[in-house]
């Protein structure tokens, strides 16, 4: 006999959450290139540093995939993480529409509008695969690490696994990304210096915010009456099965 799946107050808020830290950082963030000057010199970095200013959110991602891996299980924040993969399929499609979609000569603001739109909007076929294939392993190894230390830890010591799981995850996400996005464009030593920093970057983010983690993932345990472990899970990915 099937059991119905249990309902919580607060997942779909978070799903949603995630959703939309990722379209935006995915769709606003690279719109701008950020700039740093610093009053040293910085080994791989030197004196400044260039950067997306995605990177400044996009770790938050992470964080939300953490707290629902921790909180739900790994089977509850694999719907997520499709979700996300879903909207950002839909997203990538509806851009390229909107940049090849002729403007209409009636409407005279088209002239300055058109180009805007293409600078924003109109990213390479590769860097949208990229996004996407980097996104969707990442955030999986990501869940999949964050519920397997669960188990190994009892539970215990949660910025094991937060710090863990972004470790493994971003890693994932920032070796496929920048050379599927830009292979053959960046040199090596510029590819690996982008990959270092990034991987970095976030990982810093997710320790910085470990206090905040810790407050949420206590607060929806006590809220939703639920600490899942993930000792009978089937990890696929390939799955929408609680």
């Amino acid at each position: 006999m099937s059991s119905t799946p249990r309902q919580y107050r607060y997942y779909d808020f978070l799903m949603a959450a995630f959703v939309t830290v990722l379209l935006c950082s995915n769709l606003i963030g690279p719109a701008k290139v950020g700039f740093i000057s610093f009053p040293f010199h910085l080994p791989w970095l030197g004196d400044n540093l260039s950067f997306g200013a995605g990177n400044l959110f996009f770790p938050l991602g992470y964080i939300f995939g953490d707290v629902l891996t921790e909180v739900y299980g790994y089977a509850r924040a694999r719907k997520v993480i499709w979700a996300g993969f879903g909207a950002m399929v839909f997203a990538s499609l509806m851009a390229w529409v909107i940049v090849v979609l002729p403007p209409s000569p009636a409407e005279p603001f088209n002239a300055q509008v058109q180009p805007a739109v293409e600078i924003l909007f109109g990213n390479t076929w590769r860097i949208v695969l990229a996004s996407i294939v980097a996104f969707w392993a990442g955030d999986f190894v990501n869940s999949l690490v964050m519920a397997k230390m669960k188990v190994a830890t009892q539970g215990r010591m949660l910025w094991t696994r937060t710090i863990g799981s972004t470790i493994v995850g971003q890693a994932v996400d920032s070796v496929l990304f920048y050379p599927v996005a830009f292979g053959g464009i960046w040199s090596f030593d510029t590819l690996l210096a982008v990959i270092v920093f990034n991987w970095g970057f976030k990982i810093t983010v997710e320790i910085v915010m470990t206090p905040v983690t810790y407050w949420i993932v206590n607060q929806l345990k006590q809220a939703e009456s639920e600490d899942y472990y993930d000792r009978d899970t089937d990890f696929t990915p390939f799955s929408l099965k609680l």
